[in-house]
């Protein structure tokens, strides 16, 4: 690679990018509790030694949302050793800094305070670990930005429409904006796109010639239906992603081949699990910007301490042993020991000739048992490594191979009662077992008029307060709903009912009509049991719970659903409560109904709307109007076109443009990922334009 003076130009951003830094994690551990400290530390010292203009945090910055005094401490300490100074700031933020950093009293970069000497500015979002708390909606990196340290970005105050501006910065001819969103709950983020309530603003002049980095802290692995953000909801105009959250160092950007920009996943500076992802070596990126190039050169970091995971399956070993061998408890240990011993001597080998790497690695067996084999004590077993591993306590952990599904082709017939007992097994609730059976049975026995979530909620009206009518309200009082939208529509034909139908249901999904609906419905349930002269069924046991303290429980505790430790019918809750809401049932009273009798009557509800015949249309979900590419493979996908972007707002500087528009046909950045030092980072074609 030339000179630095030839690469590192007055033109040319360099940026240090880290996420996760998780400051105060294990900080009381006698052996892990300094790691986080001294990764942060080699961290900045990094920036320092490459001169970087300044330097970018993807959120988690503190491992608890109340940091200790000791990491506060740390941290400010280390920020102001490593980035106050007299080193000249060479590029200008020329955005409205009391937009972009809305969190403090001094609404202003630090660099350009009077009373501050800033040599390098450090820029960070929040994340779910350190995410604003109480009715002020402050963090712990609202104290470090008040103190003149950090820059706190990307903070959304309205939970129902985010609008995020960029801070728009320029070193020489480079533009750069950098758009920040700190951490949302997932499920509540992926509403919000579904419904455009998201909006990216952009400058209105010259949008072609600006850089765009967007910093996000969100689940990009799928988790569930919504527990995710999918990359093409992110705008297309975006040039490159820096994705927290995610802890595997995916440093190396991917190219998004249906949005066309980059995305990389730094991962975490610190193993806060002993899991396969947090294994990958670690590392932080120096990313250099000149006009619309940009180049990425991974930084490893030497401070972090080893980690190494192992699988070991006990039923591949039949050559050695089998679950009737003699003494075969003695064997697998054996086996288990000769592989930890294994892991320690890569350990060891790998840890040569780097003196910042803590001497004791971090090792992890998992060992499937099945086919009959048994566990040893592994209490007993984690003595021996005591002095040579860093988590003596959970060097060995056990489980079970989860017995292979059936494969159900016939998604009407579904066996039922193995179902129920499954999930009762797992501890899931009625709402989630509803879920589940509609994503099993998605593409043949799809709802056409009712929402999952309103059908989810009914059930569990039923099961657990016993509201008998509720799933007949819920189905009458959509029917009509339907009907009369219908008739306002003046829908006529067959084919037109269908796909009307369908569009009426998409849009109420995941909003405020949806949740009014369903307590309508649950309302209407509740006055017919009045009507009837009905009492809840569970109201006597709670007072006489309440009357008598000492009486003992009625059922053994269960796994609980955030009410804490007290039991479902202790004084906790209030007098009050009975006679204004009907509680749950208490499980195993003699007034309800078996269990099995309710299984029967939730199965005849689930299969009175799979009985009706398929019509054309009927069974299109929300997954055919967006398009999410969950397969590992670059495979290009066509682009839907999508709604125009929305008008220009009142500002002179921005335009609006909502997160599912496709603004412009163009991409014009080059990425350039070789490591090669005589290799011009910069070089190279530009992305094709579409």
């Amino acid at each position: 690679m030339s000179s630095e003076s030839t690469l590192d130009d007055e033109d040319t951003f360099k940026i240090l990018i880290a996420t996760d830094i998780h400051l105060g994690y294990l900080e009381k551990d006698a052996i892990r509790g300094n790691d986080s400290f001294n990764t942060l530390e080699e961290i900045l010292k990094s920036a320092k030694t490459n001169q970087v203009d300044f330097i970018l945090l993807g959120g988690d910055l503190f491992h608890e949302n109340k940091p200790s005094r000791r990491c506060l401490h740390t941290c400010i300490t280390m920020l102001r050793r490593y980035c106050m100074g007299d080193k000249p700031i060479n590029f200008n933020i020329l955005s409205d800094q009391k937009v972009n950093f809305n969190t403090t009293h001094f609404p202003w970069v630090n660099y350009q305070d009077e009373n501050l000497n800033i040599s390098i500015p450090a820029f960070s979002i929040h994340g779910n670990h350190d995410d604003p708390t109480g009715a002020e909606g402050l963090c712990a990196l609202d104290l470090i930005s008040a103190s003149g340290l950090v820059n706190h970005f990307g903070h959304s105050h309205s939970v129902e429409k985010i609008e995020i501006s960029p801070i728009l910065m320029q070193k020489g001819i480079t533009k750069l904006a950098l758009f920040g969103l700190g951490s949302i709950p997932d499920e509540r983020l992926y509403r919000m796109f579904v419904n455009k309530q998201v909006t990216m603003l952009r400058p209105k002049e010259d949008q072609d010639e600006w850089f765009n980095l967007f910093t996000i802290h969100q689940n990009r692995s799928k988790h569930g239906p919504t527990n995710y953000i999918p990359e093409q909801f992110l705008d297309d105009f975006i040039d490159l992603v820096v994705w927290g959250h995610e802890h595997e160092c995916l440093i190396a950007p991917t190219r998004n081949e249906q949005q066309l920009f980059y995305v990389t996943q730094p991962g975490s500076s610190v193993a806060t699990s002993l899991s396969p992802g947090e294994a990958a070596k670690k590392h932080i990126g120096l990313l250099r910007v000149k006009g619309r190039k940009m180049n990425m050169q991974k930084i490893p970091l030497d401070t972090v301490r080893q980690f190494f995971i192992q699988d070991v399956v006990l039923a591949d070993y039949q050559d050695i042993f089998t679950p009737d061998t003699p003494q075969v408890t003695k064997k697998v240990e054996d086996l288990c020991y000769a592989k930890v011993t294994e892991m320690l001597e890569q350990a060891e080998r790998e840890r040569l000739g780097c003196p910042l790497t803590p001497e004791k690695p971090l090792i992890r067996l998992r060992v499937d048992y099945s086919g009959g084999f048994e566990a040893f004590n592994t209490s007993r077993f984690s003595q021996k490594f005591v002095d040579r591993v860093a988590n003596p306590k959970d060097v060995i952990h056990f489980l079970r191979r989860r017995e292979q599904k059936e494969d159900n082709k016939d998604e009407v017939n579904v066996d039922y009662g193995k179902l129920l007992k499954t999930t009762a097994v797992e501890g899931l609730r009625v709402e989630d077992l509803v879920k589940q059976y509609f994503e099993a049975t998605e593409q043949n026995v799809q709802l056409s008029l009712l929402t999952e979530h309103g059908m989810g909620k009914a059930i569990q009206e039923f099961v657990d307060k016993d509201e008998k009518d509720a799933i007949e309200e819920l189905i009458t009082y959509q029917l009509e709903k339907t009907q009369r939208h219908l008739q306002a529509r003046g829908v006529t034909t067959e084919q037109d009912i269908d796909l009307e139908i369908q569009r009426f249901r998409d849009s109420k999904k995941n909003t405020t009509e949806e949740e009014n609906e369903i307590k309508e419905a649950i309302n209407r349930a509740k006055a017919h049991r009045l009507e009837r002269g009905e009492m809840p069924v569970d109201m006597s046991v709670d007072l006489a719970l309440e009357s008598d303290e000492d009486a003992a429980p009625l059922a053994p505790p269960t796994r609980g659903r955030g009410r804490g430790a007290r039991g479902r019918g202790s004084r906790g809750r209030g007098r009050g409560a009975a006679a204004s809401e009907p509680k749950p049932a208490g499980r195993g009273r003699a007034q309800k109904s078996s269990a099995a009798t309710q299984s029967r009557s939730i199965m005849q509800a689930f299969q009175s709307p799979s009985q009706r015949s398929s019509r054309p249309g009927a069974n299109k979900s929300y997954a055919d109007e967006v398009t999410i590419e969950d397969s590992d493979e670059d495979i290009p996908v066509m682009k839907t076109t999508s709604a125009p972007p929305r008008p220009a707002s009142s500002s002179s500087s921005f335009t609006k443009l909502s997160s599912q528009s496709q603004s412009h046909s163009t991409k014009g950045v080059a990425f350039d990922d070789s490591d090669d030092e005589e290799d011009d980072p910069f070089k190279g074609p530009s992305r094709s334009r579409r």
